[in-house]
């Protein structure tokens, strides 16, 4: 078997004469892949998204209790018209200086009522921070960690997850000598906080996904596919590893997300889900 495991890879091999189509895969898709088109066209660009194959999105436009100048009740509606499901969502509020000196969180937890009943009405399972500011002292940071652990149990009481998606910064960036990112997930509650890691943004950071994978055992609930541009396009993220390594990680879903493009956003977010459908190592679903 490990024989086996070891000739499979996501390397594109040459195309056979009569190539099967690759099987169904739970994908999601960050809708900022898109952002462009969809500020253009909404209906129209989710519309092509279902259509690729993709099975969820996880919006990037929450504002005011609505997704895309949709409410919630419109935007699950369209979503799922679409043929994909509504996974997650990108959005927070950071602590002011008051706040962070107090730890006083009445006022910020008011608007996470709200936005928690707005995520929940449009179906959501995770409410994803996106980034942070760099605190100034470990103190401030062990006050955030307790925010987003308050956060954490609020979602949960409304049958969500609640989590916290890095960039590089939160690796390259020591505060008191502790690694931010490190210090975060050894800081907040497992029970209701996960991680959405970015593998993308943890190589840039000069660290193996891998390895945190196995430090950090069971945290890793959502993994955001990202390269360079297309998805297999730099040869820098070792995809191969990654995926040989999800249930060490507690990985339950994985979403796809295209920043930059050598092809139109459209076809660098389809080539980017071809890659992965094509992919032997990439499970037909991770939550089931």
């Amino acid at each position: 078997m490990a024989a086996v495991l070891l000739l499979m890879s996501c390397t594109p091999k040459a195309e056979a004469p009569e190539q099967q189509a690759p099987p169904k895969k739970e994908i999601a898709l960050q809708l900022y892949s898109l952002r462009d088109d969809i500020a253009k066209d909404y209906a129209g660009t989710i519309k092509k998204a279902g259509a690729m194959g993709y099975t969820a999105v996880e919006a990037a436009n929450y504002g005011d209790g609505k997704f895309y100048g949709k409410t919630p009740e419109e935007f699950k509606a369209d979503i799922e018209a679409a043929g994909m499901k509504v996974l997650s969502s990108h959005t927070g509020r950071g602590l002011n200086d008051k706040e962070l000196a107090s730890k006083d969180f009445t006022e910020a937890m008011k608007w996470w009522d709200q936005c928690i009943a707005a995520h929940k009405a449009a179906g959501m399972e995770y409410i994803v921070t996106p980034s942070m500011n760099v605190p100034k002292t470990l103190k401030d940071l062990q006050t955030y960690c307790e925010y987003y652990n308050e956060i954490g149990k609020k979602c949960k009481e409304n049958g969500m997850m609640f989590g916290y998606h890095n960039h590089d910064f939160e690796l390259h960036n020591k505060i008191e000598d502790k690694v931010m990112w490190e210090y975060m997930i050894e800081n907040t509650n497992p029970e209701y906080v996960c991680f959405e890691m970015d593998v993308y943004w943890v190589v840039r950071g000069d660290q193996s996904p891998v390895d945190y994978f196995n430090k950090y055992k069971g945290r890793f609930v959502l993994l955001h596919i990202k390269d360079n541009k297309e998805l297999g396009q730099s040869g820098m993220v070792g995809f191969d590893a990654i995926f040989q390594n999800t249930d060490v990680a507690g990985t339950k879903h994985l979403i796809v997300e295209v920043e930059k493009y050598n092809f139109t956003p459209e076809e660098s977010v389809k080539k980017s889900l071809e890659y992965l459908l094509n992919c032997p190592l990439v499970k037909e679903s991770y939550s089931k």
